[in-house]
């Protein structure tokens, strides 16, 4: 059955407006969904975050452009104020797209501006996005699960609505789980600390900023060593921070692409 696409809505008078969020990706472009693709084309105005690479927005060429994200600690807009624009927009133009990096059910806000939109009379639809708490790990050949090896993976995020550190850290870092720490940076030694209470000094470690961009950068370390080799590096978020033995397995692959290169020469 073909897929529903979503339609384009006009903005005359009566028309409610549509506020369609739509992930766009961990960064690369080319991760961007073909539905996401189709909702840009179909826009009229499109609000998007720091995260989202401004190529994209070639899509939406006949669609106003509102840049509302965050750099550096620093608010275009707070998100009380993105709520009132989008029914704002899409009151007066019709069709607003919400661009989100990653996907923006996965600590993306994307849940509650489709709640809000929908109170204040909107239509509201969805468009996941490739989450980076596992697409930026997958480009650097370090999967989240492997047979025998994990069992499971917990994705929290780093810091909480509070600015603290997730109380579910302590609780992941009891498992054997590959733990993914998305907005963690600046409580990187708070998270090593958790691991070493749990005596776990050699767990391997990737922390990965800018993920899937040119920008991209990447640090392997274990627990005792991390701290060091990221401040080496000046890494800074945007940034995932992995946790587990599945960490190994880029460097085995390596090590097996290189032994395999060496052989065919």
């Amino acid at each position: 059955m073909k897929e529903k696409s979503i339609k384009h809505i006009a903005s005359p008078d009566g028309v409610k407006g549509l506020l369609t969020v739509v992930g766009a990706g961990p960064g690369d472009v080319e991760l961007m969904t073909l539905k996401g693709i189709k909702a840009l084309r179909n826009a009229n105005v499109v609000l998007y975050d720091a995260l989202v690479d401004a190529e994209l927005l070639d899509y939406a060429q006949n669609a106003k452009h509102i840049f509302v994200g965050k750099r550096k600690g620093c608010y275009s807009y707070h998100q009380d104020q993105i709520n009132e624009l989008i029914v704002q927009y899409a009151k007066s133009h019709g069709h607003v797209v919400r661009l989100k990096g990653g996907d923006p059910f996965v600590f993306g806000r994307g849940a509650e501006e489709m709640l809000y939109a929908a109170e204040h009379g909107l239509e509201v639809a969805m468009v996941p996005g490739i989450s980076s708490s596992m697409a930026v790990a997958a480009a650097q050949n370090i999967p989240v699960t492997k047979r025998g090896v994990t069992e499971s993976f917990w994705v929290i995020t780093g810091t909480t609505k509070e600015h603290k550190l997730s109380k579910d850290v302590a609780l992941a870092a009891k498992s054997n789980a590959t733990v993914v720490i998305l907005m963690g940076m600046s409580k990187l030694s708070e998270i090593v600390a958790l691991y070493k209470a749990e005596g776990k000094l050699e767990i391997p470690v990737a922390i990965i900023q800018n993920g899937t961009t040119k920008e991209e950068k990447i640090v392997i370390g274990s627990i005792s060593t991390i701290l060091n080799e990221s401040k080496y590096r000046y890494l800074s978020n945007p940034a995932i921070i992995v946790i587990g033995e599945v960490v190994n397995h880029r460097a085995e692959l390596l090590g097996v692409t290189k032994e395999v290169n060496t052989v065919n020469n």
